[in-house]
């Protein structure tokens, strides 16, 4: 079965740039909560309103997260989904049932949870302890793989 590429090669060093913005973009909404009476738990946060990356910006960051992940742990056995913006599958292991085409692991995401991730801004286990993370398999922990690598 032929995949389509998370990131077509022509747009992955505009990708790449993409990811370092909203690296950024998390890492000043972190510092900015020096000093909140209240601030909020890292695994909850995401860049002020007037600092968050247009829907482009943040759909190529995402793309390119996946697709190094794809390159650092390549294999059929886990699906690893973020919505709206891409899914891949990476890790050894079996491949997707041919009547159903799931994996037996599948690890879905939202969007900014994913970022943190990736950024290095949360661990797996703070999401996880969150709720932020829908994970089902045995290989359910990405942790080894984070964060990537710009």
């Amino acid at each position: 079965m032929v995949t389509m590429p998370v990131l077509k090669s022509s747009d992955i060093e505009g990708a790449r740039q993409d990811f370092l913005a909203c690296c950024e973009a998390l890492r000043k909404a972190a510092a900015g909560q020096g000093g909140a009476t209240q601030p909020l738990p890292l695994t909850d946060l995401v860049p002020a309103a007037d600092a968050v990356p247009p829907r482009r910006v943040m759909a190529m960051a995402v793309r390119y997260t996946l697709y190094v992940l794809e390159r650092v742990a390549p294999g059929p056995g886990v699906e690893v989904r973020i919505a709206p913006y891409a899914a891949v599958k990476i890790l050894e292991g079996p491949a997707s049932d041919p009547h159903n085409l799931t994996p037996p692991d599948v690890i879905e995401l939202e969007p900014w949870v994913w970022m943190r991730l990736a950024c290095g801004i949360t661990t797996w286990v703070q999401e996880k302890a969150a709720g932020h993370i829908s994970a089902v398999g045995e290989r359910d922990d990405l942790s080894r793989l984070l964060p990537i690598e710009a």
